[in-house]
């Protein structure tokens, strides 16, 4: 039985042992003279014999799906007499056999082979039923213990929310576990990295060129991992960019919060917000044949010299698809803010303007300082703008019109095609991300310590 065949029909068995459940609770409420002699409502009962049918089954198919390829694998190989001793020989061995059972592979074949092949076929179908049969009897089990288990003075609503606790703590760690298992993992490459490469060449050095001779006896560059030049082409570029996103996007939020209609508010926000929705390589493509064009000309036309791709286009196109990422959240803390102290200020005799400017504006300015910090954050960490608009080029420069690029798009570039993950080349990539990494994770941790701080004063 295929796997989504099989999760369908355990979806079913669920909703079939939720109806079942709560059809008993309500026919003891009726016996019992109403709901109210129930130790919970019908849904909870519902709810306890879904959980025990569904969950524990669906732990297993989990567990199968997770282990299935790797233990079939192995009683593979282990049948093959002469398998080779390398990981990477066993590796292609493999690919073979999986390509001789699905039919994939023609031309003569050795014995050996086709008996391989042959197992893994019976051992695939073999594992298919056995997954089948297990999860079905496990769930038909354990829904009918659920049933067998109720009685009216069960406390199925404690039960169930228990159970939805654990659910919900299990994936609040595996949130946390993964956001420490990819900052371990980028780490340790980005030691490796550094036990070739001077920590203080890297955070200082002023040239970058990663390209490094592929054999000893070839002329080539030898590398040079100074990533001054991509942290300069990010701050500028981000820069650029919230010079354009802050401004607007802070105006835009107070005109919708303070002085628009009803109907205005309603129509324009939604459409303000329809930038969010723009995928990041269409603004690539209108920073790259329009903005970065426009751009050139103009600075020609006034005798400045510029770039075909520069880190201005880039800027200018990135702040514009940040727009309403600051104004949505400066809009939900102009909101935020008490109505009494609005009313407070008019009552004084202050003007509209003046209510905005002197009362609404500092009162959500904690929330919004952290909206733009998150904001920089997202600027931070644009690539596609800046591959199609400011170039490859790491050139140290604080000119706006010539080329730059920035440390996600080099991230980008290192990791493109077929690379050897035991040359500093490819190790400059987790090096790189690893400096990026903390730097997000410095600039969303004041966003958070300023927003906290500060909010208190004005609840």
């Amino acid at each position: 039985m295929q796997t989504p065949t099989l999760f369908a029909l355990l979806l079913l068995l669920v909703l079939v042992a939720y109806g079942t459940g709560f059809s008993r609770a309500l026919a003891a409420a009726r016996s019992r003279g109403g709901v109210r002699n129930l130790a919970s409502l019908p849904s909870y009962y519902g709810l306890h014999t879904a959980l025990w049918c569904g969950l524990p089954a669906l732990l297993l198919l989990g567990a199968w799906l997770a282990f299935d390829n790797a233990i079939i694998r192995a009683m593979v190989m282990n049948s093959i007499p002469d398998r080779p001793e390398t990981a990477a020989g066993r590796n292609l061995l493999y690919v073979q056999i999986q390509n001789l059972a699905a039919g994939n592979l023609f031309g003569e074949t050795t014995p050996e082979l086709q008996a391989a092949a042959d197992r893994l076929n019976s051992l695939r179908s073999g594992a298919s039923l056995l997954q089948a049969a297990l999860t079905l009897i496990l769930a038909l089990g354990l829904g009918a213990f659920a049933l067998l288990r109720f009685s009216p003075e069960l406390r199925a609503r404690e039960k169930v929310e228990k159970v939805l606790r654990a659910v919900l703590l299990a994936c609040a760690c595996a949130a946390i576990l993964t956001t420490v298992g990819i900052l371990l993992s980028v780490l340790f490459e980005s030691l490796r990295f550094f036990q070739t490469v001077p920590v203080t060449e890297f955070l200082f050095g002023l040239h970058w060129s990663p390209q490094m001779a592929l054999r000893a006896d070839q002329v080539g560059s030898s590398g040079a991992f100074g990533a001054v030049p991509l942290f300069t082409g990010t701050l500028m570029v981000s820069a650029i960019a919230m010079f354009v996103a802050v401004p607007v996007g802070l105006m835009s939020a107070i005109y919708l919060a303070e002085y628009a209609s009803k109907r205005v508010r309603a129509l324009a926000k939604p459409l303000l917000e329809i930038l969010a929705g723009v995928p990041t390589v269409v603004y690539g493509f209108f920073a790259a044949l329009t903005v970065a064009p426009f751009i050139r000309d103009l600075a020609t036309s006034v005798g400045v010299q510029a770039s075909s791709e520069s880190a201005l286009a880039a800027g200018l196109v990135m702040g514009i698809m940040i727009i309403p990422f600051v104004s949505s959240l400066s809009d939900d803390v102009i909101n935020a803010v008490p109505q009494s102290l609005r009313d407070g200020a008019l009552g004084l005799g202050s003007t509209r303007s003046e209510t905005v400017r002197k009362v609404v504006i500092p009162a959500a300015l904690p929330g919004i300082v952290g909206g733009v910090l998150l904001a920089v954050s997202r600027a931070i960490g644009e690539t596609m703008i800046v591959v199609m608009a400011a170039g490859l080029a790491a050139n140290l420069t604080a000119n706006p019109l010539e080329s730059v690029t920035t440390v996600t798009v080099q991230i980008v570039t290192l990791l493109v095609g077929d690379q050897e993950f035991d040359s500093p080349k490819t190790l400059a990539a987790f090096a790189l991300g690893l400096m990026l990494f903390l730097s997000t994770l410095v600039l969303n941790f004041i966003a958070l310590h300023v927003v906290k701080k500060y909010r208190e004063q004005y609840d």
